[in-house]
């Protein structure tokens, strides 16, 4: 999935198989999806093309963000695309990008490649002034946390 002109991307190797980075995916993303202080909640995950991805982000100054869209592909263990240029329903909405994860395992380890494509120059410029790279390097880190603790977890 590379080479959209205006996408940003990064790519972590993370210490935990790719099973465990999933299940952080699907059951504990509030924990690492957004740089602390800031935390997320989930408002809806309907882990399907057309489903409903829903969540909101909580800063700590009481700012809140949500996030509005659909998953546009799922393919478990592997890929998650999302938007929000669409809401439940299909119902259009002011597009920013097209989102996506990539998982592929590399032993038993995870190679993580996440990104975010979008329409215009101007909303590329914005999501990266926005300190894409750096937030979701941290998103990658604390993703791979939570993927080793369960991973831990497991082997007890």
């Amino acid at each position: 999935m590379s080479g959209a002109e205006y996408e940003l991307s990064i790519e972590r190797l993370i210490d935990a198989p790719v099973e465990a980075v999933w299940k952080a995916y699907t059951d504990h993303l509030p924990e690492w999806f957004c740089p602390k202080p800031w935390r997320a909640e989930v408002v809806a995950m309907d882990l399907r093309a057309g489903g409903r991805a829903s969540t909101i982000m909580h800063g700590p100054n009481g700012e809140t963000m949500p996030n509005e869209g659909i998953y546009l592909e799922v393919d478990p263990m592997r890929k998650i695309v999302f938007t929000d240029a669409f809401r439940e329903g299909w119902i259009p909405q002011g597009p920013f990008m097209v989102g996506f994860f990539e998982y592929t395992p590399e032993g038993d380890k995870t190679r993580f490649r996440a990104g975010a494509r979008h329409w215009t120059k101007e909303a590329f410029e914005q999501h990266q002034a926005m300190g894409f790279e750096q937030g979701w390097s941290v998103m990658a880190e604390q993703l791979e946390e939570v993927a080793k603790g369960l991973t831990e977890k497991a082997d007890a």
